[in-house]
């Protein structure tokens, strides 16, 4: 266990060097994909339902049925759950690196047959693009406990919080980006194949050209990922997996100085053989403790439990807001009426919305917590998160007829920025980075993966729960095929009832900023009591000489 300490000791106390910038952009370009394949369809579903469920006799413009608009929101979340339970538990038992680049490929492939989904019928369409989605989001899943393990391993426990942050802020850039993407493609099909609003001419209100948009928009995101699985197969095993879980400890050393320039003594040459082995053979066997066992609730049953439930809460809130900011906008009046707009100039709109809120609120947030999270600690931000998304959602809430009127829509926006804001400068970023670093290297990923997964269980809860809730309770206002649900106001209220709930719960949750990920997980604590023993043993036996 020499060469561990050594290993790990070299690892907390290294300086910041260039390749710990390259592995945050080599991780964070993968949650860049993520955020843009999770969040982009928001953009283009007002369009499916125009192209694919036009009713040549209605008033409105055609929308996706209830179910399955829920489906095509949803369906990448349920992907996404499954593979951060299957890739989280496959991490631990194959390695980071190995199970990395799977991953990435299978979010390549996915991404490129979305917007490939074929047949001539709404339904076979839809029920293609689920189908890929679903596996979409498997492969996103993977990324979640992966990337947050392998960034929290390589880094120094000095500026931990804000590598991993910064992983995770590049889902901002990947919001963003597909807003961008799809104002630029809407703009360009509508400059080149303009039509009239749907209220002068309801069949061409839609040109057929637009088919080709949506798809475009959802293809993209395989461009980033693409461009990056080169560079994740260059990354060596982190030196924490290989001591800590392959026991290689040769490997780990020559790994670390490979890509840190550090130099290490194989101490355990030096170690004597007798007490190496004897102190390992004790440390392994109090290690096995697995994941349901008594010890492990013992030692961090608080601790998931804390995670998970912050997660699950955040999420719930979090992604109904996300994935239907432009029903909200539209309820708010910030967007036109649909039928005075054509299809491609309602998704323009749209996205120029979703982007105007990502840039205003939800990068910034991010970025705070990279700049802050080392500084005020990772308790104090999520803490002050939940209290200040409350805050905003019940300003959003108690006032609403206030901001629905004409005049108030600015101030609108400016209150639903702000709770972005603080999610992202809150727990948003701090559920993905504390489940990294609490828990032992050999049950990390698959910790992560528990705890973003329930999260997203809270995003299935948010995506298809807020479809039928934030429906108006007149069932002459709801939209089509939806029966009436609570209203945008009392789902607010819904929502900052569940900040609440994540307030409380992060009590739970230990402060991890400035301590080594083995002090955290108590693997520390199992190292020095069989050196101990030993120590104890070798000071009884009388000196032979």
């Amino acid at each position: 266990m020499a060469q561990d300490r050594k290993v790990l000791d070299a690892l907390d106390t290294a300086k910041t060097q260039w390749y710990h910038f390259t592995a945050v952009v080599i991780a964070g370009m993968g949650f860049f994909t993520d955020a843009y394949d999770l969040f982009s369809i928001s953009l283009v579903t007002k369009l499916l339902g125009r192209i694919y469920y036009f009713n040549p006799a209605s008033k409105s413009p055609g929308s996706l049925p209830p179910n399955v608009s829920a489906a095509v929101n949803g369906v990448a979340f349920c992907g996404t759950l499954a593979g951060q339970l299957f890739f989280g538990w496959l991490g631990d038992k194959m390695g980071r690196k190995k199970v990395y680049g799977m991953t990435l490929m299978l979010m390549v492939i996915c991404c490129l047959a979305s917007g490939l989904s074929f047949g001539s019928s709404a339904k076979g369409v839809m029920a293609t693009l689920c189908f890929f989605r679903f596996w979409l989001g498997f492969g996103i899943g993977g990324d979640y406990p992966l990337s947050a393990t392998i960034m929290s391993e390589y880094a120094n426990k000095r500026t931990r919080g804000a590598f991993i942050a910064a992983v995770f802020a590049m889902q901002g850039f990947g919001n963003l980006t597909g807003g961008i993407v799809a104002i630029i493609v809407s703009a360009a099909f509508k400059s080149r194949f303009d039509a009239p609003a749907y209220r002068d001419d309801r069949a061409g209100s839609t040109v057929p050209q637009a088919d080709y948009a949506w798809r475009i928009v959802l293809m993209f995101g395989a461009i980033p990922a693409l461009l990056t699985y080169y560079w994740r197969m260059k990354m060596p095993e982190t030196a924490r997996y290989t001591a800590l879980v392959a026991k290689n400890d040769k490997k780990a050393a020559a790994d670390m100085a490979r890509v840190l320039n550090v130099e290490l003594v194989d101490e355990q040459e030096k170690a004597a053989a007798a007490t190496a082995a004897a102190a390992e053979e004790e440390a392994a066997r109090r290690e096995q403790y697995g994941l349901f066992s008594r010890e492990f609730a013992r030692r961090h049953g608080h601790h998931l439990l804390g995670t998970t439930v912050c997660w699950f809460v955040l999420d719930i809130a979090y992604y109904s807001q996300n994935l239907f900011q432009k029903d909200i906008y539209t309820a708010v009046q910030w967007l036109p009426k649909a039928d005075t707009m054509s299809a491609l100039e309602e998704m323009f709109k749209i996205s120029r919305a979703q982007t105007l809120v990502a840039l205003c609120g939800t990068i910034p947030g991010y970025w705070f917590t990279v700049l802050f999270i080392d500084i005020v600690g990772r308790f104090a931000i999520q803490l002050g998160g939940f209290f200040l998304m409350t805050a905003f959602m019940l300003g959003l809430a108690v006032p609403y007829h206030h901001w629905t009127t004409p005049g108030n829509h600015v101030g609108f926006v400016v209150m639903y920025a702000s709770t972005f804001f603080f999610a992202n400068f809150g727990p948003n970023s701090t559920t993905f980075i504390v489940p990294a670093e609490i828990f032992p290297a050999r049950l990390r990923s698959t910790c992560h993966g528990i705890s973003s997964a329930a999260g997203k269980m809270g995003a299935i809860v948010g995506s298809f729960g807020f479809l039928y809730a934030a429906q108006s309770t007149d069932p002459s206002k709801t939209d089509a095929g939806y029966p009436p649900g609570i209203g945008v106001r009392n789902s607010l209220f819904l929502l900052a009832g569940c900040n609440v709930v994540g307030f409380l719960f992060t009590f739970l949750v230990p402060e991890s900023k400035g301590k080594s990920l083995e002090e955290l997980s108590g693997e520390n604590e199992m190292e020095a009591e069989p050196a101990a023993a030993t120590n104890s043993y070798r000071q009884t036996v009388p000196d032979s000489g």
